[in-house]
Parts: C-alpha cells; sequence; structure tokens
C-alpha cells in the first residue's frame, strides 16, 4: 500500500515554476512580519491592532482567519463523506452569524467594554478566580482544539504537491510551516496578523474561485449530481436521513456551534474587541455571514467532487481509499483532496492555490497562536501577579508562549491517534471552553443574578466535554470495541450528543450555582444603551 500511495501521489501536476510562486508568497508575508514590529509597543496595539480596525478590513481579515487551512481540509472531509447532505452546517453559519450582526448579541456588549480577552470580562463581571479559572479552560480548550491543524495543513501540502508518504516529509513540511507562522506572528502581534490577513483574503478568494470553477469544467455539475445520488442516494443530500452520519441531534450541535463560531470562540471575538465601533461591529458580521457560509460550502463541494473523480475516473485512487479487500487498511481520506486537485489543477495555477491555501493555514494558525498565549499572559499569569506585570514583561511573555504552543501543536500532531473526523474532534475540544463561556457571557451580560460561585462550577462542568473524542470513548467504555480488530462495535452517545448535553448540564450548572451561592456584592452591567454606542 505504502508503494501505491507514493506512486498515486507523485501524479501531481506540481511543478518547479509552482514552487517560485510558494516561496515568493511566503517571502512577501514574512517581510510584512519584520516592517511591523515597530507598530507593536503595547499590548493594546500587540493584542488589539490599537482598536482602529474599520468594517471592510475586519470584514477581510476575519474571513481570513475562519477560512483557514485547517477549514478547508476538515469541511472537505465532511463533504468526501457525507456529500451534499454537509451543507447544512454552511447554511446554519450564515444564518447565526447574521442574527448576531443584526443584534450585536454578545459581541457588541464585549466591545463596549473595551476588553482585550474573554476572562477579562469573567474578572470584570464576576471576581478574579472566575478569570483565571475561565484562562485556563480557555487555554486548554483552545490549544487542543488547534492541536492536528498543523499536522492536517501539512497533510495537505504532501498530498496537492507529490511529497512521498515515504520520506520524512510531513514532519519535516510541518516544521518549516510552524516555523514560518512562529517568526512574524511573534514579531507583529495582531498589526501583523491584521495586515498579512488582508493580503491572504485576495489571494486566498482568488484561489478558491479558480479551483471551483476548473472542478466544475473537469466532472460537469450534472456528473457530480448523478455519481452522489447514485452511490449515497438520498443520505448524500438530506442530513436529517437515517444512513447520512448526521441527524437532527447533529443538525441541533451545529446550531450551537454556529453561535460559538461567530459570537463565543476567541478568535473571531478578537476581530469584534479591535473593531473602532460597535456599529461597524454590527456591519463586519453582517457581512462575513455570506463567508461563513462560502468557508464551508466551497471546501465541501471540493471534497463532494474528489470522492466522484475517485470513484468515477481514477481506479487506482479508489483501490486506496476504498480497497476490496477488508483486510487492507484505507488511506487517510484527508488526502482525498489535495490528491484531486494536485491531478487536475494546472502547472502554475496550482502553484497560486497552494500559496492561497498556505496563506489560509497561516491566518489562522497566527490568530490562535496569538489568541491562546495572551489569554495565558493576561488572564492567568498577570492575575496571579497581582496584576504586577509591565507591558514589556506581558509582550515577553506572550512571545515566549507562542513558542511554547507552537512546540505542543507540532508534538500532539505527531502522536495523536483518533479516528475523529477533524471536525468532530475540533467541535469536541472547544467544547471544554465555550460550554462554560455560553453560561457565563449570556448569564453575565443579560441576567443581573448571575454569581462568581455560579459561574466556576460552569467552568469547570465543561471538561465533561472530554468524553466526546474517540480514545476516552473507548477508554471509558462509551464505545464498545471488538478486542481483536479495533472495530467500534456500538456507541452509547455521538459526540454531539455529548456535546449538547454538556452545555445543557453547564447551563443547568450555572443557573443553580447562582441561585444557591448568590453574590453579596452586586457587579454593574452594561446597559443596552451603552451596549449600542460606539
Amino acid at each position: 500500500m505504502g508503494n501505491q500511495f507514493t506512486e498515486a501521489l507523485s501524479q501531481t501536476n506540481f511543478t518547479a515554476l509552482d514552487w517560485v510562486l510558494v516561496a515568493l508568497y511566503l517571502s512577501i508575508s514574512l517581510f510584512i512580519g519584520l516592517r511591523v514590529k515597530k507598530y507593536a509597543r503595547n499590548m493594546s496595539n500587540y493584542l488589539g491592532a490599537g482598536r482602529a480596525v474599520g468594517a471592510c478590513l475586519g470584514i477581510a481579515t476575519m474571513t481570513g482567519t475562519e477560512m483557514g487551512l485547517i477549514t478547508v481540509m476538515y469541511s472537505s472531509q465532511k463533504g468526501f463523506t457525507g456529500g451534499f447532505a454537509a451543507f447544512h452546517i454552511a447554511l446554519i453559519a450564515a444564518a447565526v452569524t447574521l442574527l448576531v450582526g443584526i443584534t450585536g448579541f454578545i459581541v457588541c456588549r464585549l466591545r463596549d467594554l473595551q476588553i482585550l480577552t474573554i476572562p477579562e470580562f469573567y474578572e470584570k463581571r464576576f471576581d478574579r478566580k472566575t478569570r483565571i479559572l475561565g484562562g485556563i479552560m480557555l487555554a486548554l480548550g483552545g490549544i487542543l482544539n488547534m492541536g492536528l491543524f498543523l499536522k492536517v495543513g501539512s497533510m495537505f501540502i504532501v498530498g496537492i504537491t507529490g511529497m512521498s508518504q515515504d520520506s520524512r516529509a510531513l514532519p519535516v513540511v510541518m516544521t518549516v510551516l510552524l516555523v514560518l507562522v512562529l517568526v512574524y506572528t511573534v514579531l507583529g502581534g495582531m498589526i501583523s496578523v491584521i495586515v498579512t490577513d488582508y493580503i491572504q483574503f485576495v489571494v486566498l478568494s482568488f484561489g478558491i474561485l479558480a479551483a471551483t470553477f476548473i472542478c466544475l469544467r473537469e466532472l460537469g455539475w450534472g456528473q457530480v449530481m448523478e455519481t452522489i445520488q447514485s452511490l449515497k442516494g438520498d443520505a448524500g443530500f438530506n442530513p436529517v436521513n437515517a444512513e447520512s452520519g448526521f441527524g437532527l441531534s447533529y443538525i441541533a450541535w451545529m446550531a450551537m456551534l454556529g453561535l460559538v463560531g461567530c459570537a463565543i470562540w476567541p478568535t473571531a471575538v478578537a476581530r469584534a474587541l479591535a473593531m473602532e465601533s460597535t456599529q461597524a461591529v454590527k456591519k463586519q458580521y453582517v457581512w462575513s455571514s455570506l463567508s461563513f457560509m462560502i468557508r464551508f460550502m466551497i471546501p465541501y463541494f471540493w471534497g463532494i467532487c474528489a470522492f466522484v473523480f475517485i470513484m468515477t475516473m481514477a481506479p487506482d485512487l479508489k483501490a486506496l481509499f476504498f480497497p476490496s479487500n477488508p483486510e487492507i487498511q484505507a488511506v487517510d481520506n484527508l488526502y482525498a483532496m489535495p490528491i484531486f486537485l494536485g491531478r487536475i489543477l494546472p502547472a502554475g495555477l496550482i502553484g497560486i492555490i497552494t500559496a492561497a491555501m498556505i496563506a489560509a493555514f497561516m491566518s489562522t494558525h497566527d490568530s490562535y497562536l496569538l489568541c491562546w498565549s495572551s489569554v495565558i499572559t493576561q488572564d492567568i499569569i498577570a492575575p496571579i501577579r497581582g496584576g504586577r506585570l509591565s507591558t514589556a514583561s506581558r509582550i515577553l511573555w506572550t512571545r515566549i508562549l507562542i513558542v511554547v504552543i507552537g512546540l505542543y501543536i507540532l508534538y500532539w500532531g505527531l502522536v495523536y491517534e483518533g479516528n475523529d473526523d477533524i471536525w468532530d474532534y475540533m467541535s469536541v475540544t472547544g467544547a471544554i471552553y465555550f460550554t462554560g463561556a455560553f453560561s457565563l457571557l449570556v448569564g453575565g451580560l443579560y441576567w443581573k443574578g448571575a454569581s462568581s460561585n455560579g459561574a466556576f462550577l460552569s467552568l469547570l462542568s465543561g471538561m465533561g466535554a472530554l468524553l466526546g473524542l474517540d480514545p476516552v470513548q473507548r477508554m471509558t467504555g462509551l464505545k464498545e470495541v471488538d478486542a481483536s480488530t479495533g472495530e467500534v462495535l456500538r456507541a452509547w452517545f455521538t459526540s454531539d450528543q455529548i456535546g449538547l448535553m454538556t452545555v445543557a448540564f453547564s447551563l443547568g450548572v450555572f443557573i443553580l450555582g447562582s441561585l444557591i451561592f448568590p453574590d453579596n456584592k452586586k457587579t454593574a452591567l452594561p446597559t443596552d444603551t451603552e451596549a449600542a454606542q460606539g
């Protein structure tokens, strides 16, 4: 199987010209990181870009961050396995983001408080211990969440360029990409992130549109639809179908994740906190709702096209991804989309597409590394030190932590073994943070009776989300596994069901904890008038 896979990778159209285009783009990104270093002199500039980002730039940079290579990869995987039924995730994300943009739910009130991180709100609304625990939960969930980003992104590079899996290609690519991201993120902070995100938005927009056009030209819309219908049936179009792999509980979980992705997840909220006004925040979210939908739909379609191509036009790949012999292990379906693009895109254009995907990779990693490192500095180290931490020390700690987290994700990407789809892995690990954060943000901003004790207990309950991870389910007996083959015989709960139960449990703990252990001292909440100002 190793030789067959190496041969399959070697049939890419990637040439020396494409390597030149990729190298040129990476050089520009590093140059920007060096140039903007002089502007990152305080934490407001380093983490929040001086809170001077306008609506147009905010839309572009949010799209650049949220349309990361990890998004392209996990979305194409969902399209590959679920067909057009996966489109419901994109439609839900768009609807929820639009609703947040119209109402300003959560994000506008946070922007009015002029905070740099979400745990900073926890201290303003509740107390310092809640902020510290919130920072720990956020960092834990967030760093675990991005643990596979580096590996999955590098799998795209290996697949589309034709590097041999039998060499050390994957860890080498992981190391090189990580070094590039660390250099310009450490140097420039949020200013570097926003400037490079804008350039990446332009490159990425051109790349995905060109690739989608070629997919349609090569396969034809009719052939795509007919193949999905013949091979998947109604399950390839209807997410409620019992054989689709989704279902009603999964759709409900996607609605929750849609809200989290735009209004609670720190990397998206960081864009709102960096905006020049709450009106700019609303405009950013209204228009970004379209990009939130596109960032899912186009990669889903690429995954669908990869499935159709493999099943109808590439018998060598069909033997790899769907072996007829059950004893032969199938190739990881994350490779399907990049191998497909490597075969259909012409030389030159494939270099631009690869540069666009590396741009997407870097725009996500820089934002996430900056976010989690700043949370540890601002919300764990600084409060423990009693706030006696100079600006220079805060920036230094943040930069050190960016490197430490980067080394961790390199390690985790190499050692983690689980059978979760990447999207499901991310939703479970992210839930460690956002199950408690949802309760604290909604309750803290909109309920005067919310207490610090209820908030503290609610944050702790987020650890229950770990039960949704495949290795944890196997270890705890939530999945019955054949001891000889490792095949899952029965799962007591799916990851989406565990996620929904954790959200409900966390909310219940927050309400009961606040009622049973109320605060003696009431903390002032921002008024609706204050939240509407900007």
